[in-house]
């Protein structure tokens, strides 16, 4: 019997491979454990999905798959498989492992959904050893290995990062950014059934949940899945480098894929993804940048963080070189967007709240931003992602907050810590024009909470940000601030109150 996770749901998960176990006729058994909702207080779009994407694909598996509800795993494993041998692949979090291997009946094969085996990346990261494990050279690696974006032995278009030609500001009119809506799938009777279940759930006091359950956003099947790759690369991809960076307020979707649910669902295989963004540019029906900037998603970034998660090791979770230990407020663990006076945080903070995703950007330089210079707990910060967010899963949260977003780590995975003041949100998005709070202001009833604070942060860690290359200069414009002791004054008494 083979045991397919919640995240493992696409046909390459049940391909033959010598060594797996798996044959054609291979029973399988997927088990649903409530005791996984009650461990988090999970975004309620989160668990719809989670859940319908399951009972989908056992539905498409028919007699050859036994589904169990079961309040856990290990309860359900007995109920199943008794004794009998059981494979598996290896799944996607440490805590996941150790179960497994607490469980004798169970064998743990390689990973699969990912472009390249831990095995290897540990040999090429062990080759750098002393050295920083820069994403671009990984990235350039994985190019080469897979001849991706490949014109013999140099990259396509005689450059492998077209990064500098896809950071543009969004248009000043929001509805003249050239794209098509993104796919969106209809819900069906599995989703009502799922819908119950939760509603019975939460009635019976056995689970809570934060965020709004409207309908289903994202792909719940393969065929879902791959609808949705194919509007993107035919109708969206085009438009897609130049403002990959770029936000709007009405348009929190703009040129994105939406396909890092299905991903890491397991719905979708990364090797397809960016083999056929590659074809639609060699067809010459997307331009290199955009190609480029989506694979160096796929194949660069989400790669890079897959492996860090397990290279780094399980205490990576606990770095906390800042030392920051606040606990997140309560409005922040709540979705309370109402609350937030700053224009561009309410409206982040409300299109988590509402649909359980926002495109990188304002994860990073809104929601991370504001967190890093509040000081809060990066432990906390990492819980909150991987519950709030529909494609959120440890391996994916963990390097992406601890290592970028909050700078825990000091520099093993990025170089400087990525916060900015409000000039940044203002250049990029058109979030500002509407706020009470002026982009550049640091001081007075109309400081903007992001400029204040990307100057206090900066003045609290200026012992270790002075001598970092890429913080030095603006460590150094400290010494020009004639307002830095009220910038001080006001990051004492900030609290946790929304801004």
């Amino acid at each position: 019997m083979h045991w397919l996770f919640g995240d493992q749901l696409g046909p390459h998960f049940l391909r033959p491979a010598e060594g797996s176990g798996l044959t054609r006729d291979t029973p399988l058994l997927m088990i649903e454990a409530r005791s996984v909702f009650r461990r988090r207080r999970f975004h309620r779009a989160k668990a719809h999905l989670v859940l319908s994407a399951m009972r989908h694909r056992a539905a498409e598996l028919g007699d050859r798959i036994t589904y169990i509800h079961a309040d856990t795993y290990r309860e359900g494993l007995d109920r199943a498989a008794g004794k009998r041998r059981v494979t598996v692949h290896h799944p996607t979090s440490y805590a996941a492992v150790r179960l497994m291997r607490r469980l004798p009946q169970v064998t743990v094969g390689p990973a699969r959904g990912f472009l390249v085996p831990m095995d290897d990346f540990a040999a090429w990261a062990d080759g750098h050893s002393g050295r920083s494990l820069r994403q671009e050279d990984f990235y350039r690696w994985v190019r080469q290995g897979r001849d991706l974006l490949m014109d013999g032995d140099g990259p396509a278009g005689g450059r492998w990062n077209f990064d500098h030609d896809n950071r543009r500001p969004p248009p000043r009119d929001a509805s003249a950014l050239p794209v098509s809506a993104p796919y969106r799938p209809r819900e069906d009777d599995i989703d009502n059934e799922v819908r119950h279940d939760l509603d019975r759930w939460v009635k019976d006091g056995d689970v809570s949940f934060v965020g709004r359950d409207g309908p289903r956003l994202f792909p719940a099947s393969r065929a879902e899945a791959r609808a949705a790759l194919r509007r993107f690369v035919e109708h969206r991809l085009g438009a897609f480098g130049p403002y990959e960076d770029a936000m709007l307020a009405a348009d929190p979707v703009m040129s994105h894929s939406l396909l890092s649910s299905s991903l890491n669902l397991g719905l979708l295989d990364p090797a397809e993804c960016v083999e056929r963004a590659e074809a639609a540019w060699r067809a010459g029906q997307a331009p290199l940048n955009s190609v480029e900037g989506f694979v160096r998603q796929v194949a660069g970034w989400r790669e890079y963080v897959w492996q860090l998660y397990w290279y780094f090791g399980e205490e990576y979770r606990h770095s906390n070189v800042l030392r920051h230990t606040a606990p997140l407020p309560g409005w922040w663990n709540d979705l309370d967007a109402d609350d937030v006076r700053a224009h561009c945080l309410h409206t982040v903070l409300a299109q988590v709240r509402d649909t359980g995703w926002t495109h990188h950007i304002p994860r990073l330089m809104v929601l991370g931003s504001h967190a890093l210079q509040r000081g809060w707990d990066p432990a906390e910060v990492t819980d909150w992602f991987h519950r709030c967010f529909v494609d959120g899963y440890d391996w994916v949260m963990v390097p992406n907050v601890v290592g970028m977003s909050q700078y825990a780590d000091g520099g093993r995975m990025t170089t400087k810590p990525y916060t900015s003041g409000g000039s940044y949100i203002n250049r990029m998005s058109d979030l500002c024009g509407r706020c009470g709070y002026r982009p550049g202001d640091r001081t007075g009833k109309h400081a903007c909470p992001y400029t204040a604070g990307y100057w206090a942060f900066l003045d609290r860690h200026r012992a270790r940000l002075e001598h970092n290359p890429r913080t030095a200069r603006a460590v150094r414009g400290l010494d020009r601030l004639a307002d830095l002791t009220e910038l001080r004054r006001r990051a004492r008494t900030c609290g946790d109150a929304p801004p």
